[in-house]
């Protein structure tokens, strides 16, 4: 094959590649009324605030979503792995929202268990849905917290990265940076969680998901 048939036959080859795109890769609008796993600890559940309150459901009310709340007090991401296969097993997911890991870092489990356990977390996820999307949870570090510049534990970005799922990044963090957000020192207040939804919502209309 010459250069010239070369040439002629690069578009072509673009736009076959284009068409392979995994399914971690697609920018489609999920449904009104799709339905939302949202995976984590307390602040999935909402504590500090009414139930009513927790950002799954101020999601939900923001996007037209059926956001399932399945959020455990106190929960780490060995909990959270092992919740997850019944979930899954059970019913029908077109998206997953995981935020776990704050209680492996505040008992000291060691960032590599933890890491493998999101990164698992994120795997079983991808193999139900495409839409996998993970909330980085800030290191607990109480200087920077009292100064209002919490940032993401660094292993977040890490595991999206290598898992190829997406990044949901300085949500968390900012909200809880902020002490009008925050009902203690670590969970946000109503007025926090209706803050990360908003920001989940912009965050997943970037995305595509929206």
């Amino acid at each position: 094959m010459n250069r010239r048939q070369l040439l002629l036959l690069a578009p072509a080859l673009a736009l076959v590649a284009c068409g392979k795109r995994t399914p971690s890769a697609t920018t489609s609008a999920l449904k009104s009324g799709a339905r939302v796993l949202a995976l984590g600890d307390s602040l999935t559940v909402g504590y500090g605030a009414a139930p009513e309150q927790a950002w799954p459901s101020v999601l939900g009310q923001l996007t037209g979503w059926q956001v399932d709340n399945e959020g455990v007090n106190g929960d780490t991401s060995a909990g959270a792995l092992q919740r997850l296969e019944p979930l899954l097993a059970a019913n029908s997911y077109d998206a997953v929202l995981v935020g776990i890991g704050g209680n492996d870092m505040l008992r000291g489990v060691s960032q590599k268990s933890t890491r493998d356990n999101v990164a698992a977390i994120v795997r079983a996820a991808l193999a139900h849905t495409p839409y996998v999307g993970l909330i980085a949870t800030p290191a607990p570090e109480p200087l920077r917290a009292s100064v209002g510049s919490l940032s993401d534990a660094g292993f977040y970005e890490e595991v999206a990265k290598a898992e190829k799922a997406l990044l949901i990044a300085q949500v968390y963090s900012s909200v809880l940076s902020d002490a009008t957000l925050r009902s203690d020192r670590i969970h946000a207040n109503a007025q926090g969680y209706a803050a990360v939804a908003q920001q989940l919502a912009d965050k997943l209309k970037a995305a595509g998901w929206r």
